[in-house]
């Protein structure tokens, strides 16, 4: 299967810039998501690797043929590049049934009756509804429809598959088990595949590597581990999972542990990174929810124990999650431990932190419970 190369890959609707001269490489059999808000650029870049929008500026190649090379204004239309893809409606012809709807692309590629017929049963052994090739479209239920709509791309071996968004039709335990299949499918198949979507759970599960976007840039671009443990930048640590963000000056730094003072409660803390600060510099120090232990007041615990407040606590299930008050803040976090109220106090080692040069407010949100 072969790589996917974009460079300076840039989009303009009139006076806005959609995609800011973004570069990447997705490598050869890789499952690569494109993760990020409505509106963040992740579509139409896809759109412009399809073929369906014509960038500004900027180069796609696959392998060695290049689509879209705009000084040499080189533009190749989307039935010329090889490329299947799968929409969030999965556009089936309602009036034709699976086996038509999959025999279209080939008819339009002037593939021959037999050899269709062969392509056909195959693509639709390979999502399991082979035994369905004769109904009609509105027979099938709607993880039915994307297997189809996904059989229907794939029919003509395409080079690289792309997927916009497949699976947000589909309820919650539908869509957890499409993507596990569809996870499943590509790694068998090996096929370089393009993922987009605004899920982070399904980003991370799906994913090889993603490419977190936010206004037509890349943020970050990283394996799932890389882009949840150690985020870039606080957008992405926001935007993937949920985080709390602490404001703190700078007292010292001793090698790799820097010592502040949190802006919220006076509290002086310790977080170990990487990162080159100075003292009095202001900084923005988040923590995963999970990192977090809420313990009884007066416990003592190894690293940085903050007295804290409970505000409200839910049990969803296998955890309790808590909105905890630190001075002016709201903090959240998740705990195996139930059934505390009132004064508590919150913990975490210096490893659990993250630590980012700039003071940077991203869950002023939470804050509203402080006024209820």
């Amino acid at each position: 299967m072969p790589e996917v190369k974009v460079t300076n890959l840039y989009k303009k609707f009139g006076d806005v810039t959609v995609l800011q001269q973004n570069t990447f490489t997705i490598r050869d059999g890789e499952f690569f998501t494109l993760l990020g808000p409505s509106g963040c650029g992740k579509s139409t870049t896809l759109n412009c690797i399809a073929g369906l929008e014509e960038p500004t500026g900027g180069t796609i190649a696959v392998d060695d043929t290049v689509f879209v090379d705009k000084d040499k204004k080189i533009f190749l239309q989307p039935e010329e590049r090889n490329l299947g893809m799968v929409f969030q409606s999965y556009a089936l012809w309602p009036h034709m049934t699976i086996e038509a709807n999959l025999a279209m692309p080939l008819k339009i590629r002037k593939v021959s009756k037999d050899e269709a017929s062969a392509l056909i049963n195959d693509a639709l052994q390979k999502v399991g509804l082979d035994h369905l090739k004769d109904r009609y479209p509105h027979q099938l239920s709607g993880g039915q429809q994307q297997r189809v709509a996904l059989a229907r791309a794939l029919v003509y071996s395409p080079r690289v598959l792309l997927l916009d968004e497949p699976l947000s039709n589909l309820d919650a335990k539908l869509r957890e088990q499409a993507r596990a299949w569809l996870k499943r499918l590509q790694a068998d198949l090996g096929i370089t595949t393009v993922y987009v979507t605004h899920d982070q759970d399904e980003a991370l599960a799906l994913s090889d590597r993603i490419a977190v976007m936010t206004g037509g840039h890349m943020l970050q671009i990283g394996s799932p581990a890389e882009i949840y443990e150690t985020p870039a930048v606080p957008e992405v640590a926001a935007f993937v999972g949920r985080c709390n963000f602490l404001i703190a000056k700078v007292e010292e730094q001793i090698g790799d542990r820097v010592r502040a003072t949190l802006d919220c409660s006076g509290d002086l803390v310790e977080v170990d990174t990487t990162q080159r600060v100075s003292s009095g510099d202001k900084v923005t120090i988040a923590v995963r929810p999970e990192r977090l232990e809420v313990v009884p007041a007066g416990t003592t615990a190894p690293g940085n124990v903050l007295a804290t407040s409970v505000l409200t606590s839910s049990y969803v299930g296998s955890r309790y999650e808590y909105d905890l008050k630190l001075g002016n803040h709201v903090v959240q976090a998740l705990s195996p431990r139930g059934g505390l109220s009132g004064d508590v106090n919150l913990t975490f080692l210096p490893a659990d932190a993250l630590l980012y040069p700039d003071a940077v407010i991203l869950d002023e949100e939470a804050e509203e419970l402080l006024t209820v």
